[in-house]
């Protein structure tokens, strides 16, 4: 990565991903030592009797503490916060997060592109809006509306993804600021400064 493409000034960092993406991630989060100042918020497609198992998890692996998600939770820089299942995931001007269990949108519920579109509106050029594997089109609406509001994109390299449906029509749907595999996704996070 280029050194003079490093981001400052980001406040969110919003990760969306579905079948595959959690492998993704489990590649990026224990190498993430801290979160400079911005919070990451992940939303992943889950099945909705999914429990607290990912949450779980991902707090096993990260360095980075993971703060559970409830209705009206405050957003804290240098947390993780991860969207629970069966609710999406929205942002409020109070720096807040709010659950919501409206229709499912692309068959999920959270959905990627709700979340990236509310983030989108809350936080503009602030956020940064990464998309990893999965297969179908949830994320790409979203990452436009990041894209609309200022703020940066990344999607994951589809030759690296586990199902490359979700990044490739992302690629081929939005103007990507950076196609990253999952270290350099990994050096792209880290390199953010507030």
């Amino acid at each position: 990565m280029e050194e003079s493409k490093i981001i400052s000034g980001r406040k969110v960092v919003i990760i969306g991903g579905s079948a595959g993406s959690l492998n993704a991630l489990m590649q990026i989060l224990p190498d993430l030592s801290q979160l400079n100042g911005f919070a990451i918020v992940i939303v992943l497609h889950r099945k909705s009797t999914d429990d607290q198992t990912l949450e779980e998890l991902i707090a096993l692996k990260a360095t980075v503490s993971v703060k559970p998600v409830e209705d009206k939770v405050p957003l804290v820089p240098g947390f993780i916060y991860v969207a629970p299942s069966n609710y999406h995931l929205l942002f409020e001007k109070n720096n807040t997060l709010s659950l919501d269990i409206s229709e499912k949108i692309n068959y999920s519920r959270p959905s990627i592109d709700v979340s990236f579109e509310s983030a989108a509106e809350i936080y503009g050029e602030s956020l940064v809006g990464i998309l990893l594997s999965g297969s179908n089109t949830d994320g790409t609406y979203g990452l436009k509306a990041i894209k609309n509001a200022g703020g940066t994109i990344v999607v994951q390299n589809p030759t690296v993804a586990e199902m490359p449906f979700m990044p490739r029509n992302a690629i081929l749907n939005t103007n990507p600021d950076f196609v990253l595999d999952n270290a350099e996704i990994l050096a792209f996070i880290s390199s953010i400064n507030s």
